[in-house]
């Protein structure tokens, strides 16, 4: 069963490409036709290259591991947001801070300051402060969370990136490259697909078409999310089924004893 169609993603206007001039030639196998001077992109390959990177991030989710959702311009950054949040996965849509991915360790010092600061909030460390003191750390603490709070559970290197406009977020996808960290992106037909591992050609721009995009893999990944926590479940029930016959086993020996 598809995931997604060609009419859903029509209807949400994901066929939409760039300007003719501003192309990239390596999208040139992801486009139909150009009208009016704009390229249209082939929904009937978006439809399967979607359900392709859909299925892979689902496996992803369902062994537990973490994908990285990037996107900081303004008409993806709430879709994201809210996307990544329903699925408790990790998101930047602020500015990527560079190194994020390659300097992961420093990343990780500053989101851990930000735990410090709460800790020494809550412990009443800070009550001796003067108020401007207590004002500088106040603002430190809030840039942190705007620029880092996304990701604050992020406590190693993600195993996938996902990417709105691989075009802006080409330092994210760089350093995931450099990484081996696989690349799943939307990328229109001004974007270079090459550095991208799972490429989705749709609109980048059009916050319907982002959306449509977001609702698919998102709903693949809550998919495993659930499938992996059934599993876990059975495998609990296996191991106390697995503990009562032991405990039945040397009940019923004594017994043969007794007799």
């Amino acid at each position: 069963m598809s995931r997604t169609s060609f009419e859903t993603l029509l209807e949400a206007g994901c066929h939409f490409g760039h300007l003719k001039r501003k192309w990239n030639p390596a999208m040139a196998p992801y486009i139909f036709k150009e009208m009016n001077g704009i390229h249209i992109i082939d929904l009937h390959k978006t439809v399967g290259m979607v359900e392709t990177a859909a299925e892979a991030m689902k496996q992803i989710a369902k062994s537990g591991k973490k994908i990285l959702f990037v996107a900081t311009k303004k008409q993806a950054k709430d879709i994201v947001a809210e996307k990544a949040q329903s699925i408790n996965m990790p998101y930047v849509i602020e500015r990527w801070p560079g190194g994020m991915l390659t300097n992961f360790p420093t990343i990780r010092k500053a989101v851990k300051k930000m735990a410090t600061i709460d800790k020494l909030t809550a412990d009443g460390t800070y009550s001796n402060l003067s108020k401007r003191e207590m004002l500088q750390v106040t603002r430190q603490r809030a840039k942190l969370e705007k620029n880092l709070g996304s990701i604050a559970d992020l406590t190693r290197l993600p195993s996938a990136l996902f990417v709105v406009d691989v075009m802006k977020e080409h330092i994210a996808v760089a350093e995931a490259n450099r990484l081996g960290i696989p690349v799943f992106g939307i990328v229109d037909t001004n974007s270079n697909p090459n550095p991208v591992d799972f490429v989705i050609p749709a609109n980048d721009d059009a916050s319907s078409s982002i959306e449509a995009i977001l609702n698919v893999v998102c709903g693949a990944v809550a998919e495993g999310l659930e499938e992996r926590k059934a599993e876990k479940a059975d495998e609990a029930q296996k191991e106390t089924k697995k503990s009562e016959k032991k405990e039945e086993a040397p009940a019923e020996e004594e017994e043969q004893v007794a007799e």
